[in-house]
């Protein structure tokens, strides 16, 4: 039986994103976390708090070309990731930060953060980041989507970036 914290999560995860409503997005399931672990281990992550996980963090690295086909809307997520795994041997340079979700009793503590970094940290290992992307669905992931690339010193580019949650 999933656990109470596990049931929230999922819960935020519909109404923050709606992806089973939206096709350009990746409608996380056992097969996309297969993928992205496959990509990198530290791919996905997440933080248990008793009963159960309390902050996910999604985040991969793709090449600099795709980033820009996502950017320009030219592509889809689920292209994005599948062009990426195609294309695996290529140079991963761009770190796209998929999604971020924290329960909200668990925010502004700096967990989320913190394994953000410790996720990018492993990746950057492995390959030569050199851009940090994103697609901000609430005004609070572009405000920790910019604080995670001031920290890794890494430009930040945003797909819609003239949207509502930018200020």
């Amino acid at each position: 039986m999933p656990s109470v914290n596990f049931n929230r999560m999922i819960q935020l995860a519909y109404e923050t994103f709606d992806a089973q409503n939206d096709s350009r997005q990746l409608n996380v399931d056992e097969v996309v976390i297969e993928k992205l672990k496959n990509l990198h281990p530290a791919t996905v992550s997440e933080y248990i708090d008793g009963d159960g996980p309390v902050i996910w963090i999604l985040l991969f690295p793709t090449s600099i070309e795709l980033m820009h086909r996502f950017l320009k809307e030219e592509i889809s997520e689920n292209e994005l990731l599948d062009k990426t795994i195609e294309q695996k041997a290529n140079k991963l340079e761009a770190l796209y930060l998929c999604s971020a979700l924290t329960l909200e009793d668990f925010r502004n503590k700096g967990l989320t953060k913190n394994l953000a970094l410790e996720s990018i940290h492993k990746i950057r290992k492995d390959h030569i980041i050199t851009h940090l992307f994103v697609w901000n669905f609430s005004k609070e992931g572009s405000v920790f989507s910019k604080s995670l690339a001031k920290s890794e010193t890494l430009p930040l580019l945003e797909r819609n970036p003239n949207d509502k949650f930018n200020d």
